[in-house]
């Protein structure tokens, strides 16, 4: 186990842990049953629009989405999500 490389995020978990930072979470059936809710809720596509943006920015996003593995579609979905939802982080 010496041999073991941890990188840095993983090493301030572990000295987190180590330093008895965490707490076991309390009433894990509700909030499991909470998590699902918000999932079946967050994932649900039951509304189909169509929008006009430009091609280069079509395959600016398109290219994105290949590079995350994920449908283009999809990237765009979750952007929009991100956005109303206030966690889109602007660099």
């Amino acid at each position: 186990m010496s041999d073991l490389k941890l990188q840095q995020d993983e090493l301030e978990l572990l000295a987190s842990y180590e330093a008895e930072e965490w707490k076991s979470a309390k009433k894990i059936s509700e909030q499991k049953e909470q998590y699902r809710a918000y999932a079946r809720v967050t994932l649900r596509k039951d509304k189909r629009i169509n929008i006009r943006i430009s091609e280069k920015d079509l395959r600016d996003l398109q290219k994105r989405a290949v590079r995350q593995g994920i449908p283009y579609q999809t990237l765009i979905s979750s952007v929009l999500h991100k956005y109303i939802s206030g966690t889109l982080i602007e660099k």
